[in-house]
């Protein structure tokens, strides 16, 4: 009887030791997530922000009270969706991990936080992600169903370029050499990127 309760007693404490393994893991991977975000997103801005001079209609106004107005920059951004789910799913088999799979409801909260972004004009550091369920209780079934995972970007000029960065970050990597999620959907447009994946 001693041996059978010690054996319960290991097995229960192993068991809550590798939920809080876990529990830890996911926090750490959404902190460093943000602050690497935080920092793709400043240099993106400051690699896009050029300043104009406001013109001065003649003789309305002094050239000495013309102040500067921040205008963004034109960029010719020719990717979207399509080419980075491509991208994303080729390095993906190069780093010895499976392509994922097109999920249509991953794609619905993809395109949603898509548009949410494109509306703020810049990342939301995962604040509408991490209340999508709450906020569209119709895709609630969607978040018991997987393990869903959000990756952000703005700013690359390239696919390529967004899968580079999305490599050089902690957190973001996940995308591309975590085995541990099969299915997924990517939608881009004007240098803004939402990868969605899950398992």
């Amino acid at each position: 009887m001693n041996v059978l309760l010690t054996t319960f007693t290991i097995i229960i404490i192993s068991g809550l030791l590798v939920e809080i393994y876990i529990f830890g893991y996911k926090q750490g991977e959404i902190s460093s997530t943000d602050y690497y975000e935080g920092i793709i997103s400043s240099l993106a801005k400051d690699q896009v922000s050029s300043y104009i001079p406001s013109p001065v209609p003649q003789g309305t106004q002094s050239p000495k009270t013309t102040t500067p107005t921040a205008v963004a920059a034109v960029r010719e951004v020719n990717w979207g969706g399509p080419e980075l789910w491509e991208l994303v799913n080729k390095v993906r088999v190069e780093h010895g991990v499976g392509q994922l799979k097109q999920v249509d409801e991953l794609c619905t909260i993809a395109s949603i936080r898509l548009n949410e972004l494109l509306a703020l004009g810049a990342l939301d550091g995962h604040s509408g992600f991490s209340n999508l369920s709450e906020r569209r209780t119709d895709l609630k079934w969607i978040f018991e169903k997987y393990v869903v995972a959000e990756f952000l970007i703005q700013g690359p000029s390239t696919a390529q370029e967004a899968v580079d960065l999305w490599l050089n970050t902690m957190g973001h990597k996940k995308l591309i050499t975590g085995g541990e999620y099969v299915y997924g959907c990517i939608y881009a447009q004007n240098s803004f990127a939402v990868a969605i994946a899950a398992y």
